[in-house]
């Protein structure tokens, strides 16, 4: 259903350091900057703004899909790295599905941001 997901950031330097360090083990990289930056696999897909001037941006939960369990772990290991707070180390998720595998943790704007693996082991 989405195309694509912005966020609004009051640091975009600090933000696109997270996101550079954290969704790396997924995949993901910068594609396209200056102005907002586009981050994605082999196309823009999330998106990271500076909010305006005076305001905060309100918690939004993202969750990046993780090819593996292995990259929910290195999702994990490279937030932790980075500063992260850990909202929710890795583990299995039984009362979403049998097989969801997700770690969660807080950017540096307190958005909720999640790795999930949807495979079995």
């Amino acid at each position: 259903m989405l195309d694509h997901l912005s966020v609004l950031v009051r640091d975009l330097p600090a933000s696109a350091a997270f996101y550079d360090t954290v969704l790396a083990p997924l995949g993901g990289r910068r594609i396209l900057e200056p102005g907002p930056i586009g981050y994605g696999v082999d196309f823009p897909d999330f998106w990271l703004a500076p909010a305006p001037a005076g305001t905060a941006p309100l918690e939004a939960h993202i969750a990046f899909t993780a090819p593996d369990r292995a990259a929910v772990q290195a999702f994990h290991d490279a937030a932790v790295a980075a500063g992260a707070e850990v909202l929710h180390a890795p583990r299995v998720w039984p009362e979403y599905h049998p097989t969801y595998f997700g770690a969660f943790v807080r950017d540096p704007d307190g958005n909720n941001v999640e790795a999930v693996c949807h495979q079995p082991e």
